[in-house]
């Protein structure tokens, strides 16, 4: 899950100014951590207690009223509602907030029995949980031991998605969108085209478009593949709050994590 966290942090600054560079400097004043944090880690927190997701995500949205970039319209609406109901979205809200799911401990079935979960509460239209159970299914198999062929393969027969295209193609057309249709296959493109961490958040933040959240995605899968050199998982997690690290540290120390029945 910091993979994603570093993925949104870094990304957070060219959200509303996009780069195609990738020598941009990774961490400045100007970055700090969005709603895709912020809903990384209620699914994070949820995961460790065993609660359920609507509740917890619920409560650190409320939390956290005002993150960099703010909050989408209809899912403002639904932490503002105090009876929150799911309203068929297909944004890549799920995707980006998933990936803690991806590190779920047993059979791949409860790993996207979890990512389904971490979805339906908000994003319950059929594309916002095929995103979210795409991302969580290839960080599962990454982590298994898996290459960029068998992310490629499950993108591609499992879930229909097109990854044929290169980051230097995406580049050249890419506008700002925030389906799963997009940009899932979008972020899971620059992690088959990265060679370490660092690089695939940079590809990631370079096509443009929705880039603190393709970001997330790419460092998400990126962190089950490489892993996140102590350096940028450092700078990371100083631009998180106390109680958020409360939560991403022992995450990261527990990995897998057990499911809690």
């Amino acid at each position: 899950m910091l993979g994603a966290i570093v993925g949104d942090i870094v990304g957070s600054r060219f959200e509303f100014n996009n780069t195609h560079r990738t020598d941009f400097e990774l961490f400045t004043p100007e970055c700090g951590f969005t709603d895709d944090t912020v809903c990384t880690v209620a699914v994070a927190d949820a995961l460790l207690r065993g609660v359920d997701f609507g509740p917890t995500l619920h409560s650190w949205c409320r939390r956290y009223p005002y993150p960099t970039g703010g909050y989408g319209g209809h899912f403002r609406q639904w932490i503002a509602s105090d009876d929150p109901q799911p309203y068929f979205s297909f944004g890549n809200g799920s995707g980006m907030r998933v990936s803690p799911c991806g590190w779920i401990d047993g059979p791949m079935d409860d790993v996207l029995e979890a990512a389904r979960q971490s979805a339906a509460c908000t994003h319950n239209h059929p594309e916002g949980i095929k995103g979210a159970q795409c991302i969580a299914e290839c960080i599962r198999t990454l982590r298994d031991g898996g290459g960029r062929e068998a992310v490629r393969t499950i993108a591609t027969t499992r879930y229909g998605y097109d990854v044929s295209e290169t980051c230097d193609e995406i580049r050249r057309t890419n506008r700002f969108d925030v389906t799963c249709q997009v940009t899932v296959p979008q972020s899971i493109v620059c992690f088959l085209e990265s060679t370490d961490f660092e690089q695939a958040v940079r590809l990631a933040i370079s096509i443009g478009g929705d880039s603190d959240t393709i970001a997330a995605m790419t460092g998400s899968l990126a962190e089950a593949f490489y892993g996140i050199p102590d350096a940028i998982a450092r700078q990371a997690l100083a631009c998180l709050t106390q109680e958020m690290r409360d939560v991403v540290i022992p995450f990261n120390a527990q990995r897998p994590i057990q499911l809690i029945r």
